[in-house]
């Protein structure tokens, strides 16, 4: 975010009582966390996706080379 940005929502943020601000910061803080964790998310996932499509190969191929049944969950 650009320093003006960020001086433009504390300019807004300036107009609030101070229990709205506290409102703000409490949101924006949750909603910070939220895309950090996406970002965590995909990241894990692209680090992830070449091996997870490999896996996703082999499975159909053992499925075709008739080696692989349903799972039973009663059997875990």
């Amino acid at each position: 975010m650009s320093s003006e940005a960020i001086a433009t929502v504390v300019k807004m943020m300036g107009t609030l009582p101070d229990t709205a601000q506290n409102q703000v910061v409490e949101y924006l803080q949750t909603y910070i966390a939220d895309l950090q964790d996406e970002q965590r998310w995909d990241e894990t996932y692209a680090k992830t996706q070449t091996n997870l499509v490999q896996k996703a190969r082999l499975a159909k191929q053992q499925i075709a080379e008739g080696n692989a049944w349903p799972l039973n969950i009663d059997e875990l």
